[in-house]
């Protein structure tokens, strides 16, 4: 993991019990001072910031003085069934969330010097096999709607003066958590092959950098507005099942077909996620100078599984 940014000596983060939150939070313990945000019916520990996006609840005071806000809340788009009620909470979440605390800090007498907000690379749609940048316009479907809108509710702290960063976040290598952690059994029963056609692309990046790349948003003050966080080399799922396959020394020869998908997650479900394709390279990293520890997908899941 890399070192906590230089210039940002107290965080504020929302969402810092989620796994990325997590991962943040235990890379600058004991050496910043890391505030988290945390529901109002929460018994938070001393210093914690209570808060209730759904209810419009969070004292300007409260946030005042941080150096950088991190947030990273959302309900979660994988974790069930896209009903009418489900999709309103996917996009409520976020916008809510993003909406009052980019306002907060817009009213802070001492304003952080940056705010990083979280979105995703479905804000580009299915790409098909075209590669893209953050220059890339949205995308269509119901996550590239939730991204724009996501993004959109950062602008009142845009408007005020502060720097504000949005992570466009990929597949995040981890096996405590997310789509890798999810594929670790199967795969490891030798029950894991090629989803739907194989060639959609999927956008990686290992926990490493995911930590590396958010000290590097905090640290570099050229970077404002959409950051792609995923690796410079996307692959294919048919490269990533061969390669995931590999590392773990199993077969991976059971594909799940496209209508089998469809028929267990829902068409639209299944159609932007699952089967979408996107080839997304962090142009906007690369440029500022950011290294990656893992540039490609192999030593990137040898690393995380060995961690």
């Amino acid at each position: 993991m890399s070192t906590p940014p230089k210039n940002v000596n107290s965080v504020l983060i929302g969402g810092a019990s989620g796994l990325l939150g997590s991962a943040l939070t235990k890379a600058w313990k004991g050496q910043h001072r890391v505030a988290r945000l945390v529901r109002s019916s929460s018994s938070g520990a001393e210093g914690d910031v209570p808060w209730s996006p759904s209810e419009g609840q969070l004292l300007t005071s409260s946030v005042e003085g941080f150096d950088g806000v991190v947030l990273l809340s959302g309900e979660g788009v994988v974790s069930g069934r896209w009903t009418a009620s489900k999709k309103q909470k996917i996009l409520q979440s976020r916008v809510q969330s993003a909406g009052l605390l980019a306002q907060a800090l817009a009213a802070c007498a001492r304003p952080p010097k940056v705010f990083v907000c979280a979105s995703a690379i479905g804000f580009y749609g299915d790409t098909g096999r075209q590669t893209v940048d953050e220059t890339a316009p949205q995308g269509s479907g119901f996550l590239a709607e939730v991204c724009q809108a996501w993004e959109a509710a950062t602008q009142p702290a845009v408007d005020a003066g502060i720097r504000v960063v949005n992570m466009r976040i990929g597949l995040v290598l981890s096996p405590k958590g997310g789509a890798l952690s999810a594929m670790l059994t199967p795969f490891k029963l030798g029950a894991g092959g090629v989803v739907g056609p194989g060639t959609q692309g999927m956008s990686w990046i290992s926990m490493p950098d995911v930590v590396g790349a958010v000290n590097h948003i905090l640290q570099t003050e050229s970077l404002r507005g959409p950051v792609n966080l995923t690796a410079p080399n996307p692959v294919d799922n048919r490269a990533f099942t061969k390669t995931l396959a590999d590392v773990l020394s199993r077969p991976a020869i059971l594909p799940a077909p496209a209508f089998a998908l469809r028929a267990a997650l829902g068409r639209q479900m299944a159609n932007e996620t699952v089967l979408a394709s996107a080839f997304v390279t962090p142009k906007a990293l690369i440029d500022s100078g950011y290294a990656f520890q893992h540039a490609e997908l192999e030593p990137a899941l040898r690393a995380v599984l060995a961690d």
